[in-house]
C-alpha cells in the first residue's frame, strides 16, 4: 500500500487571518491502494468521527481531483490512523484534503508537483494558509492569485523559541466560528491587522522577541470569537516572563502558545484559565514540522 503522511496545523497566529500557518508534528497518516470496492478503516485519535462511508472528506476530496482533471478514480482501500484532534483548531479537515488530493494525484497518475499540490488543496479549502502549512512545512505566508493561483513563502522559527497548544475539553466546528465574523471591517481595523501581521513576519524572520506582544494581536477574529471560547480574553491578554504571547489555533478552541525555551511552564496559565472558565485541557508538546506531506 502506499502511505501519505501529513502533519497538523494552526493557522492565523494571531492577525495572520487566512493568510499564516504553522505545520506541527502531529500526523494524519493515510494507506492506500486501488481496489474493487471502496474499503475505509480508521485508527488513532478521534477514530469514531472519522466517517467510513463514501462521504469520508479524503475520498470526496480526491474524487473532486479526478472530476476536475477528467479523470476515474478506481474504489481503494483506505486506512487511516489519525493523530490529529478534530474539531479542535488544529487542521484535521485542512490535513484531509491534503491526503486526498495526493492520493488522487497517484492513483491517476498525474505526477503533480507539491505547488501544483497546494494549487489544488487551496482551492477545494477555499483559503491557503492550512493548507499551504501541510504541504511545505515550518511556518507559511501564502495568498490565492486573483486567478486562484496559491502563492506561498517559507518562514523558519528562531531556534530559541517554542510552540504548545492547549486543548480544552470541547470542539467548536469552524462553521460556527466562522459564522460570528462580520462581513466587512473597518479601515481601522484593517490597517491593524495588516501592521500586526507584518511585525510578527519580522518577528519571526529576526527573533526579536520585544516585538511580539504587539505582534500577535487581532482585530479581525480572535474578539469575535471569544465568546465561544471560555477565557479566550483573559489568555490572549496573558504576559510572564518567556511568555511571547497566546493566539487562538485557526478557528480554536485551541490556544497556541509561543515561549522562549526553558518557559515551557507558561503553557500552564493558559491551563489555568480555562479551569476557571469550567474547561479541562491538555498541551501538546508538537514541534513545528520542518516538513510538509510524504509520500512513500
Amino acid at each position: 500500500m502506499t502511505t501519505v503522511r501529513v502533519p497538523a496545523s494552526s493557522a492565523n497566529l494571531g492577525p495572520g487571518f487566512d493568510a499564516l500557518g504553522m505545520a506541527l508534528e502531529i500526523y494524519l497518516v493515510c494507506r492506500f491502494e486501488a481496489s474493487d470496492r471502496l474499503t475505509i478503516r480508521t485508527s488513532g485519535r478521534d477514530a469514531d468521527c472519522i466517517p467510513t462511508t463514501a462521504d469520508n472528506l479524503i475520498w470526496q476530496t480526491a474524487q473532486a481531483v479526478a472530476r476536475d482533471v477528467s479523470g476515474t478514480l478506481p474504489p481503494v482501500t483506505l486506512e487511516i490512523d489519525n493523530d490529529i484532534p478534530i474539531g479542535k483548531g488544529l487542521g484535521s479537515s485542512a490535513a484531509a484534503l491534503t491526503a486526498g488530493v495526493v492520493m488522487a494525484d497517484h492513483l491517476l497518475g498525474l505526477h503533480w508537483k507539491p505547488l501544483r499540490i497546494l494549487d489544488e488543496a487551496a482551492r477545494i479549502e477555499g483559503h491557503p494558509d492550512n493548507v499551504a502549512a501541510c504541504v511545505l512545512g515550518s511556518i507559511v505566508a501564502s495568498a490565492m492569485e486573483t486567478g486562484g493561483v496559491a502563492r506561498a513563502v517559507r518562514l523558519e522559527l528562531p531556534a530559541r523559541y517554542g510552540v504548545g497548544i492547549v486543548v480544552p475539553d470541547f470542539i467548536l466546528p469552524t462553521s460556527e466560528a466562522r459564522a460570528v465574523l462580520p462581513d466587512s471591517y473597518s479601515r481601522q481595523d484593517t490597517v491593524f491587522n495588516v501592521q500586526r501581521s507584518a511585525l510578527l513576519i519580522g518577528a519571526l524572520t529576526t527573533g526579536t522577541t520585544s516585538a511580539f506582544p504587539a505582534a500577535r494581536e487581532d482585530r479581525l477574529h480572535q474578539p469575535y470569537r471569544a465568546a465561544l471560547v471560555p477565557g479566550l480574553d483573559e489568555i490572549v491578554r496573558l504576559r510572564a516572563p518567556g511568555l511571547l504571547g497566546c493566539v487562538l489555533s485557526g478557528a480554536g478552541p485551541s490556544v497556541l502558545v509561543f515561549y522562549e525555551k526553558g518557559c515551557e511552564q507558561v503553557c500552564d496559565l493558559v491551563r489555568q484559565i480555562f479551569a476557571f472558565h469550567g474547561h479541562k485541557s491538555d498541551v501538546l508538546w508538537a514541534h513545528i514540522a520542518d516538513r510538509g506531506y510524504e509520500i512513500y
